[in-house]
């Protein structure tokens, strides 16, 4: 697959089937992933790779924190604390997007929670990578994640693997760094579902559709 089409075809699945993914498959990504750019060469990332019991350990006490009702204690802000336009309709569309193909309506309060809670369960994949950054690094280390971020998806790509990047992973850090043993100077940047896609499943069918060119750009002659 060249890359423009795996950058194209690459999407967030978010129902998955319960193959096995290999250990080889895995290294193979993280090994073309760690040639994303960094400044200074710092290679600000630190990966955890969960599956089966660490995996179900971690989504059980997510899902609890959750119906418990304590407070998220994220390590940044992924979102704006007001939303305002074009953000605010574009994220109301993907909302509206996703609840259709999962044939939800929105006074359905327990299908929601449901839903909702798969994100923690990473969406029954068999792989969940936990990406984690030194929160002492500056902000330019964040745009180095991002790029890293991305080499992991169109490497899954290319595995015939598909991925879901997910900020929800991210919401109770301590959870995560506790169950994992992992040292408090990592910030927990966003966790990613790694799996084989399920072809069948209706939450699979829908895009999100981009802006065009135009929209995003201005040419200075």
């Amino acid at each position: 697959m060249d890359i423009i089409t795996a950058m194209k075809e690459r999407k967030s699945t978010r129902a998955f089937l319960e193959l096995r993914v290999e250990e080889e498959k895995i290294h193979r990504i993280l090994e073309a992933a760690r040639w994303a750019p960094s400044g200074v060469n710092m290679q600000p990332w630190h990966v955890a790779v969960v599956s089966g019991s660490s995996k179900q350990r971690i989504s059980e006490a997510l899902i609890k924190a959750r119906e418990s009702g304590d407070q998220e204690t994220p390590d940044y802000e992924y979102y704006p604390g007001q939303w305002f336009e074009p953000y605010k309709n574009r994220r109301k569309a993907t909302g509206l997007a996703l609840y259709g193909a999962l044939n939800i309506r929105r006074e359905n309060k327990h299908t929601r929670l449901e839903a909702w809670n798969n994100n923690y369960r990473f969406f029954g994949a068999p792989v969940g990578l936990l990406v984690f950054l030194d929160r002492r690094l500056g902000q330019g280390s964040w745009i180095d994640i991002g790029m890293f971020l991305q080499n992991i998806m169109l490497a899954a790509e290319s595995e015939g693997l598909a991925t879901c990047p997910q900020a929800s992973l991210a919401e109770y850090p301590e959870t995560v760094r506790r169950l994992l043993g992992i040292e408090e100077h990592l910030a927990l940047v966003c966790g990613i579902s790694l799996g084989y896609p399920d072809p069948t499943a209706p939450v699979n069918s829908y895009r999100t559709p981009r802006e065009p060119v135009d929209t995003f750009t201005t040419w200075y002659d």
